[in-house]
Formats: structure tokens, sequence, C-alpha cells
């Protein structure tokens, strides 16, 4: 790994009270997955969502946008700054990592339209056809990640491809040559956060969907491998 990489993260939201002192942030969470498999490069981070921004993105090799309660498409003034910056940063071919918002939210910046789901929320232990299976050492033919969301990419940008797929989200990751890599699920996620997110919306999903959800959320997943193929992207492995 090369210790000498600066990976930029902009954070998109705010963690709920209850889950803050356990899971600290979403920026937190990627930072401590990225170690996992490895990265040794300086991490700086920012919020977004308070406005925060560094002074310059030349010194970074990346620049990964968080997921967030937030719609991509909203005309709230911090997505719509974001907007701004993720723009300016594709004209300038620096790479992007996108992950649920971030990945819906790059999308929306290239002109692809992204909007609510029809077919409802993505939930849980989440299971997609891979597409692009010569990205791994071990070409693996599907990925299950931990998914929460009710916005989808509904259209490819122009000049991606589509890593991944499944009946409920068609397009599930993308990528645009060696510079975007855009993720739905979230490969920083644990099962006992994905449990916390779904206990808050309980009522909403209802009994039989949410005790469904839940059960099926224990055990591995492959945010390590999504991870690994962050570094790759990056340059860092």
């Amino acid at each position: 790994m090369n210790p000498a990489m600066k990976l930029c993260i902009l954070d998109n939201d705010v963690l709920d009270p209850a889950a803050a002192p356990i899971w600290g942030s979403y920026a937190a969470m990627f930072e401590r997955l990225l170690r996992g498999v490895g990265f040794e490069g300086e991490v700086d981070v920012f919020s977004a969502r308070h406005g925060q921004y560094p002074a310059s993105f030349a010194p970074y090799e990346a620049v990964l946008l968080t997921g967030s309660r937030a719609d991509a498409f909203s005309s709230e003034p911090w997505v719509v700054a974001l907007q701004g910056h993720v723009s300016d940063l594709l004209a300038q071919q620096k790479k992007l990592i996108g992950v649920c918002f971030g990945h819906q939210l790059v999308a929306h910046c290239l002109g692809a339209k992204v909007a609510r789901a029809a077919q409802g929320w993505g939930l849980g232990r989440t299971t997609y056809t891979w597409h692009e299976p010569g990205l791994f050492s071990d070409q693996p033919e599907q990925v299950s990640l931990l998914a929460s969301h009710q916005d989808q990419v509904l259209a490819l940008p122009t000049g991606a491809r589509l890593l991944a797929s499944n009946a409920h989200c068609p397009i599930a990751a993308y990528a645009i040559g060696q510079q975007v890599l855009c993720i739905q699920a979230h490969p920083e996620f644990e099962p006992e956060y994905s449990a916390f997110l779904l206990g808050k919306r309980r009522q909403a999903h209802g009994e039989a969907l949410y005790q469904a959800t839940l059960a099926n959320l224990p055990g591995a997943h492959d945010g390590p491998r999504m991870a690994r193929l962050m570094l790759t992207f990056m340059g860092a492995a």
C-alpha cells in the first residue's frame, strides 16, 4: 500500500444521536473498512452537509462521497452546493467513489435520471449479479451487500458501464473508465447498524418486511471485497 496517498471523504449526513457513540459517522465507518483491508494513506474528512470542503481537492488522489438521508436531486442548499463541487471534480477528471446517495448524486450530476424507486425500499442483505468478475482475483459472479435506500439511479450515465444489478435495483453499481466508481449498497455498513436503521423505520416498513429483513442480516458480506476494489481503483493497492 502507498502510505503517501491521500483520500478526501465528503460526509453527507450526521448519524442519529443513539448511533453516533457506537459508529461515529459514515466517514468513520468507511475509514475503518478501508484500514481493515490495508489502506495506509491519509484520510481527511469534511462535512458537506455543513458546508465544509477542502481549500483545494488537488492533494487528493480520490474523493469519496458517503450516503445520506437526503435526495441526490434535492434543492436543499447544501445538496446544490455539493452538486456543484461534484460537477467540477468530474470536469477535472478527479477520481470519485460514490456510495448510495453518493452513487446517485454522481449520476445526477452526469445528467442521468435519479428518483424514488417505484418498487420501494431496498433493504438489508441484498445479492447482486456482478458483471465484471475479472475486477476481483476470485472472479465472483455475485456480491452481497447491505442496502438501505428508497431512491435509485434509473438510467446509466453516458459513458458508464454497468457493474452490478438485480431485479429490484437494475443499476446497483457502475464505473466510468478509471475515474468514477459508484455503488448503491453500503460496503461500510455492519449488520448491527443496518438493524438499527431498520428499527427506526419499523412501523413504516411493516412488521413482516421488518422481521424478514432483520433475520437475513447476520453474517459476513462483501463490504471488504468492495473496499479492496476501491483501493485498486484509487491506485492504493
